[in-house]
């Protein structure tokens, strides 16, 4: 992940369009040109994070930082409307892969190289309480975040809202579903998968149009979210091909 910091170069950073994961601003630097940095920071809806100055330091030492730095993205994300436009220009229906607040970066680097194996045309996670894309993520993937489109959506439940406008049909992981393997996934569909220890949100799992559980046969109740992921992906690719 890209590390700049000074006022300057963060400042023009944010004038152009390069991905941007987060702004991290020394307390107490919230003055003069940083009250731009922030403004503009919050009218792209970028996440800011005050930190310790002390943090910065150990960032940047030796440096002059200035009080703020901003992690960019290792690859740029897209908008979820364009992970649609690349499943009609396959003549695919969509299979889309929606995550809520998985903050694991290997668990979505995996989730990512799955997604690309089995033909998915794209992933959408949170701004916020989830792992952006990252140098680890772009490791555990593989080289899959070079392939597969990521959107970083600022509210999962309203892009859940407008893909059913669009066509999908929602399919949440959920203890309280339908048997998987019991489940029509064919067609134009979304699949979220819940957090690495809560599961879906209650709200994000009220959204979805139904549920599907993985059978557990052993002592354990849940798997890795990745696990997850992939188990339910290529039920829907085997449906799909069959």
């Amino acid at each position: 992940m890209a590390e700049i910091f000074g006022r300057n170069p963060v400042l023009e950073l944010l004038k152009g369009e390069k991905s941007i994961n987060k702004i991290l601003i020394a307390a107490g630097a919230e003055k003069g040109s940083m009250l731009e940095i922030v403004k503009l920071a919050k009218k792209k809806r970028i996440p800011i994070q005050q930190v310790e100055r002390s943090h910065l330091d150990k960032m940047f030492p030796g440096q002059k930082h200035q009080g703020v730095a901003a992690l960019a993205s290792p690859v740029e994300y897209v908008d979820w409307q364009d992970i649609l436009t690349r499943a009609r220009e396959k003549n695919e229906d969509p299979l889309v892969i929606i995550l809520d607040e998985i903050e694991d970066p290997h668990n979505l680097g995996a989730i990512l190289r799955t997604a690309d194996a089995a033909g998915a045309h794209g992933v959408i996670i949170p701004k916020r309480r989830a792992v952006p894309l990252t140098e680890g993520v772009a490791k555990a993937s593989a080289g899959a975040i070079e392939y597969v489109p990521v959107a970083r959506v600022a509210n999962i439940v309203q892009v859940m809202e407008q893909l059913k406008k669009e066509g999908c049909w929602i399919v949440g992981t959920s203890l309280n579903g339908k048997l998987l393997y019991e489940q029509d996934l064919k067609g134009p569909l979304a699949i979220v998968i819940g957090s690495e220890g809560e599961g879906l949100a209650k709200l994000t799992e009220e959204k979805c149009d139904f549920l599907v559980k993985i059978p557990m046969l052993g002592k354990i109740n849940s798997l890795n979210a990745s696990v997850a992921a992939g188990v339910v992906l290529y039920e829907a690719v085997r449906q799909r091909i069959g």
